[in-house]
């Protein structure tokens, strides 16, 4: 594998430079895809196949903005309506980074736009339902981490909310905006959560006392809390998934795997299962940098 200058550290999002040439990672994300259908990762990591998001995803990513803009304020004026005063804001600025995510709102009548934004209000209005900011001092938003394991694999992401408690605790948070049912959208985000859980342990020495999701779609909480035993289980898998990757890599034998989120897929038109045809397989590349997108991180 090549190498890079790399710093294995956790900083803010903010303070990361872009890296003209970046070591290969596994993300939360990649790693998830290759577990739920290694042609997934292939389309995704290798083949690199243009995906279109949904108006769902876009809004989840307007979310998460809003919440770590909220966040940067002082304490005393992270209130609902600030909150909403954000709104408009955060939605230019991603907008103007992007300008192909506008094209999804063309031929629209500006209400429809404004009843858009209004779904994401009541995102944040469950958001303040479940927790006061007022009340919270996080370490840090949006937090890139990094870490490379003994084995040599080296593992990257995003943590949307990091707590540390005065007694050095350590709590992880991640805000779930989609709709993915429960029962599979909860399995994909504990797993994001242990990846994250697996990193700041091996970083900081610490196993992270809580990983906390909170769901703003109905307004709910989930909490758990892992151990070390379940983390060097968890580090195992990780080590095992980024090998089959390799070695999938190596052969291009990305197999499909069919399940209920195909539905969720805009690569069946490229699927055997779907009666598809992959492209030509272009050859193992430099394998993929890891990099979360803030699609990935918007669920």
């Amino acid at each position: 594998m090549p190498d890079a200058d790399t710093v294995t550290t956790d900083t803010p999002a903010s303070a990361v430079a872009t890296e003209v040439r970046r070591r290969p990672a596994l993300s939360p994300s990649r790693a998830s895809d290759f577990k739920q259908c290694p042609l997934l990762y292939r389309f995704r990591a290798v083949d690199r196949l243009p995906e279109v998001p949904t108006k769902a995803q876009l809004r989840g990513t307007l979310v998460h903005s809003v919440l770590e803009r909220l966040f940067a304020l002082p304490a005393a004026e992270r209130v609902p309506a600030q909150a909403r005063e954000l709104l408009g804001p955060a939605w230019t600025d991603l907008s103007a980074d992007r300008p192909e995510w506008t094209e999804l709102f063309d031929g629209e009548k500006p209400e429809e736009h404004a009843e858009w934004l209004r779904s994401a209000e009541k995102l944040l209005d469950a958001y303040f339902e479940l927790e006061d900011p007022r009340r919270l001092e996080p370490e840090a938003c949006e937090l890139h981490v990094e870490i490379e394991l003994g084995s040599g694999v080296l593992l990257r992401g995003y943590i949307d909310r990091l707590d540390v408690a005065p007694t050095g605790e350590i709590r992880v948070v991640d805000y779930k905006t989609g709709a993915a049912p429960r029962e599979i959208g909860e399995a994909k985000a504990m797993f994001q959560m242990k990846f994250y859980a697996v990193v700041l342990w091996r970083l900081r020495g610490i196993v992270p006392r809580q990983l906390k999701l909170m769901y703003l779609t109905d307004g709910q909480s989930l909490a758990y809390t892992p151990d070390e035993a379940e983390l060097l289980r968890f580090e195992r898998t990780l080590e095992a998934i980024w090998q089959a990757i390799l070695k999938a890599g190596k052969t291009g034998d990305f197999r499909a795997n069919k399940s209920k989120l195909c539905n969720w897929c805009d690569h069946q038109a490229h699927c055997p299962e779907y009666g598809g045809t992959p492209p030509a397989y272009p050859g193992w590349p430099e394998p993929d940098a890891g990099d979360e997108t803030p699609l990935d991180r918007a669920d």
